[in-house]
């Protein structure tokens, strides 16, 4: 037994499949369109810096690079755990673009 999502009626048997009664859905075709949109959204890609991406707005601080010995780096904040852990800060040598971050 299934009841429509709309109005929470008993589907009927049709020839399109189960039907409402009172506002006509038809199950199938809702779950198409669903399944559709659904595969459109997944495809999103989480990218924080790009690899030249607004290094000239950050803010420089003075750092030696672990990988150079470059004593000069931008750095951002994100917070990458649970809220109630502390942010995770972000470097990347203005030299050889190396990046590390910092859990303190």
């Amino acid at each position: 037994m299934k009841f429509c999502p709309k109005c929470e009626v008993k589907l009927k048997k049709s020839d399109a499949g189960l039907q409402c009664p009172k506002c006509n859905y038809v199950e199938g075709e809702e779950n198409k369109q669903v399944k559709q949109i659904e595969a459109e959204e997944i495809h999103s890609e989480f990218n924080v810096l790009a690899e030249n991406e607004g290094e000239e707005t950050l803010p420089t601080i003075n750092i030696e690079c672990e990988k150079c010995g470059h004593n000069e780096a931008v750095w951002w904040m994100l917070q990458t755990r649970s809220a109630d852990e502390p942010t995770t800060q972000f470097y990347r040598c203005t030299k050889c673009r190396y990046t590390w971050r910092n859990y303190a």
